[in-house]
């Protein structure tokens, strides 16, 4: 069995598309699945990645001033019209055996583009949480959770298409699951707080929480950093770390997350992927939206008190993290409420993705 990923990482666009996409190609990898990447040579890419996670890689040019025509609300994010991206990524697809799967996790591929490759491979699958453009695919992964999840891609995606919907079907890796089979009670107190605005973090989100960490004053806080390879305030932010905050430890692109997790007693950061990483280490959170497909998934998590949520990131400064976080160091009961409500969400019984790709290959 092969399978090909269509997923870019970038600056602009950060790197979780990228990063759940590596955690299922390696659940797939130890299955005995041959695994490749095609991606674009965006500014932020995570290549050195994929390779040193052992995966073949085929990359996209890098194109500099091209006029994109919008046929998607993120149509620039492919860094050249979507009818180029096609043609270049059926080249690849032509020298290969006919791929049992190609999984697609891009907001800027659409039906259109989805057409145009289905000769060219035996089945598709589209990870997306937008729903906000139709899909000619046969397995539709939205590993978020949406008030209406069962209604949202419909009239979007073909009748035959199987839907995987729900944190239910959360792509983690192994090592969330392992920590938490020995995940610790939580008692509401804030002790360690663990920092984490995504992988790329382009508007600094973590140096305005972390001057707002210091602001509280107290030696006995301590401070897991976490950023990643393609973060532009990475030197920065560690030298804020190493400076100015003697309890605080700095973690560039580290694998410890899920341990990291398992050891603090708050998060701060933004939606995304790392949303359903913290649910399902129980591990309570402050939360600000980065973009704007993240604000309706926050918005009810805050309703349903599993998480504490500010607004946009743009909108929230230094004192309103600060007020937010010695608030919730008072409120121990409320910290313990928001820890037992994600882990209620998200219960230890995952389905597997896998199962479900192994059995639709046609």
């Amino acid at each position: 069995m092969n399978v090909f990923f269509r997923v870019d990482a970038s600056i602009e666009m950060g790197s979780g598309h990228l990063m759940r996409c590596l955690t299922l190609a390696e659940q797939l990898k130890e299955k005995g699945v041959d695994v490749s990447f095609i991606s674009r040579n965006h500014e932020g890419n995570l290549f050195n990645l994929i390779i040193e996670k052992g995966f073949k890689l085929y990359q996209l040019p890098r194109v500099g001033t091209n006029k994109i025509k919008p046929q998607t609300q993120h149509s620039q994010w492919l860094g050249v019209n979507w009818d180029v991206d096609v043609n270049e990524t059926i080249e690849i697809l032509k020298n290969n055996l006919k791929p049992d799967w190609l999984i697609i996790d891009h907001y800027a591929i659409d039906e259109a583009w989805e057409k145009q490759v289905r000769p060219f491979v035996k089945n598709i699958m589209v990870i997306d949480d937008l729903a906000d453009r139709p899909h000619d695919c046969d397995i539709l992964l939205d590993q978020n959770y949406y008030l209406n999840m069962k209604e949202r891609y419909r009239g979007l995606i073909p009748s035959t298409c199987q839907t995987l919907l729900g944190p239910q079907f959360v792509l983690l890796r192994p090592e969330f699951i392992k920590a938490r089979e020995k995940l610790r009670k939580r008692n509401g107190d804030i002790k360690k707080i663990f920092v984490f605005f995504g992988g790329t973090d382009p508007t600094n989100e973590t140096k305005k929480a972390l001057s707002a960490i210091k602001r509280i004053n107290k030696s006995d806080i301590t401070a897991d950093v976490v950023v990643g390879a393609s973060n532009p305030h990475k030197k920065d932010i560690e030298s804020y770390c190493n400076s100015n905050m003697m309890n605080a430890t700095y973690y560039c692109q580290t694998d410890k997350i899920a341990e990291l997790m398992a050891k603090a007693d708050l998060a701060i950061g933004g939606g995304g992927t790392t949303t359903w990483e913290r649910c399902y280490m129980g591990l309570p959170a402050i939360v600000v939206s980065l973009a704007d497909n993240q604000i309706e998934t926050n918005e009810i998590l805050a309703q349903k008190r599993i998480i504490k949520y500010l607004g946009k990131a743009e909108e929230i400064s230094e004192d309103i993290w600060y007020r937010n976080i010695n608030e919730l160091m008072s409120c121990p009961d409320y910290v313990s409420e928001l820890s037992k409500n994600a882990l209620n969400l998200m219960d230890n019984s995952l389905n597997n993705i896998l199962v479900e790709l192994l059995r639709g290959t046609k």
